[in-house]
């Protein structure tokens, strides 16, 4: 029974690659660790966000551990879509077996090829697989395989290489397996702050038949535009400018005092833990409060607190 109404629910489900079809630039919320998790998903999607990511979930874990998986993967029935699930993986089997469980809650699976941190790269995820085509191939032609919801998407987030025509191969392997689209950071493994090479993923775009999306400092809707012109991508994903100001996508330049209101309803409906509800607030009242301000807000340590402060500042 519950099988059926499982397949029922996936059955009615929209593929999220028609969201690519549909002629405008997708705007996506990038999977961010800490951050990207219901409660912020629930709120950016109020504002014009097409498409939410979690926050990258080690897969080994997550098939090992019902304790990682309640702690590491929560969504809702009603608005949580699309939703896609981003997995560090380097085992194709381990990364079917993560996709199988999240298959009935979630629309598609992301790889992560794109991590620089070291820890990552050390324990062969991330964006070491971007030196591993043939690995990339196959997870991704696993999962296409093994998950039997042909509206069920698979894509892989990467950096590139210095030498772009080893991405552009990386990325042909992985859209002859059956990726779904491919979303490119336009920086090398080595770069941080440097400028994004936009040239670059125009350069893969133009490669590729299937979907692109570009990542990589976009902080406004102008941004999005620009970055949509200048690299043809059917997608813009962004990280922390949506942290900034979760309203960007609607067309705010800065967080609008209604988007603050709306964050403070759903972190408390979900229950967000303090440090967490906090932080966002941090992120999101940056542009908007003086130096004096930021030193009494940021010291704040508890939810009784940070209520007052904006109730007496705000009118929140």
């Amino acid at each position: 029974m519950i099988g059926d109404i499982v397949e029922s629910k996936q059955c009615q489900r929209k593929d999220p690659v028609d969201l690519f079809r549909s002629g405008r630039v997708v705007k996506i919320c990038a999977p961010m660790v800490r951050y990207s998790k219901l409660a912020f998903r629930t709120l950016v999607r109020k504002y014009s966000c097409d498409l939410c990511y979690t926050p990258m979930i080690v897969a080994a874990d997550f098939v090992r551990s019902a304790k990682a998986r309640d702690s590491e993967f929560t969504t809702n029935k009603v608005g949580d879509h699309p939703l896609i699930v981003q997995f560090a993986a380097k085992e194709a089997q381990v990364l079917c077996d993560a996709a199988r469980i999240v298959c009935p809650f979630a629309d598609g699976i992301d790889l992560n090829c794109g991590c620089p941190q070291r820890w990552a790269m050390a324990e062969g995820y991330g964006a070491c697989l971007i030196n591993k085509p043939e690995l990339v191939q196959d997870m991704v032609r696993h999962v296409r395989n093994q998950i039997n919801n042909p509206r069920f998407s698979v894509s892989v987030k990467i950096r590139i290489h210095e030498d772009l025509k080893r991405t552009v191969d990386l990325c042909q392997k992985a859209e002859a397996a059956g990726v779904s689209w491919i979303t490119v950071h336009g920086r090398s493994v080595e770069e941080r702050h440097q400028p994004v090479h936009y040239d670059a993923i125009k350069i893969i775009k133009q490669s590729m038949s299937i979907p692109i999306v570009a990542n990589g400092d976009i902080k406004t809707l102008k941004d999005a535009e620009s970055v949509h012109h200048l690299t043809g991508a059917d997608g813009i994903m962004v990280a922390r400018g949506l942290l900034a100001n979760p309203a960007m996508f609607a067309g705010y330049e800065e967080t609008p005092l209604k988007c603050i209101q709306d964050w403070v309803d759903i972190a408390l409906e979900h229950g967000t833990p303090f440090t967490c509800f906090h932080h966002h607030l941090m992120y999101m009242m940056e542009r908007i409060t003086s130096k004096q301000e930021k030193k009494v807000f940021n010291v704040l340590s508890s939810t009784s607190a940070v209520l007052d402060y904006l109730n007496n500042y705000y009118g929140v």
